[in-house]
């Protein structure tokens, strides 16, 4: 069996998408979840990752309770940033629907910023993966988010749905981090955190 050295640490993922917490699972992980309640607001000046790393630190930041020796808490925010323009969760249908139409025929980032935290420090970066888009027609689009309310999704669409598996022509980079995680990165991330090391045993 692998023996990386994570079972020995408490993992602390604060957030509450399901799809992260369904990722990391599937990618065996050992961890409990929490949330942190952060207010995700940024500076007007920060630009594509800067915002989806700002965010993940803000959300680690805002953790209140102590952390313990062994312990590290995981927060993470995924953006979508297209022509120079972040597109968030949309508020309804008509925003949804008006997020799809820029992205439409485009080529985008899917940015997720990630934090590592401790007792004692953190760890901040980001993975980017480039999607882009076929021209999706106008009742594509209102099907879609009609049957699939992507409300919760930023950029309004799930790569793993219907629109992804019609309509996305190219991925550049993670599959998984525009699903909402980069597992592959955030393994790498921790190994490299609590200088550990994989071995066979």
């Amino acid at each position: 069996m692998i023996d990386d050295g994570l079972h020995y640490y408490d993992l602390i993922l604060a957030s509450a998408s399901p799809r992260r917490r369904q990722l990391m699972h599937e990618a065996g992980f050992s961890f409990r979840t929490a949330e942190t309640g952060f207010t995700e607001q940024w500076p007007p000046h920060l630009r594509g990752k800067e915002i989806a790393e700002f965010l993940a630190a803000g959300k680690a930041d805002s953790w209140s309770e102590n952390i313990a020796p062994r312990q590290i808490v995981i927060t993470a925010d995924t953006i979508v940033w297209c022509r120079e323009r972040l597109l968030g969760k949309p508020r309804d249908d008509d925003e949804a629907v008006s997020f799809l139409k820029q992205l439409s025929g485009c080529r985008h980032e899917v940015i997720t910023g990630i934090c590592l935290r401790d007792s004692g420090r953190k760890s901040v970066f980001s993975v980017s993966t480039g999607v882009t888009f076929r021209e999706l027609s106008h009742e594509e689009i209102v099907f879609y988010v009609e049957n699939y309310r992507p409300h919760d999704k930023a950029g309004a669409y799930g790569i793993q749905e219907w629109i992804g598996m019609r309509g996305i022509t190219a991925i550049e980079g993670s599959y998984y981090n525009v699903v909402g995680m980069p597992v592959s990165e955030l393994y790498t991330a921790l190994i490299q955190f609590t200088g550990n090391k994989t071995k066979t045993i």
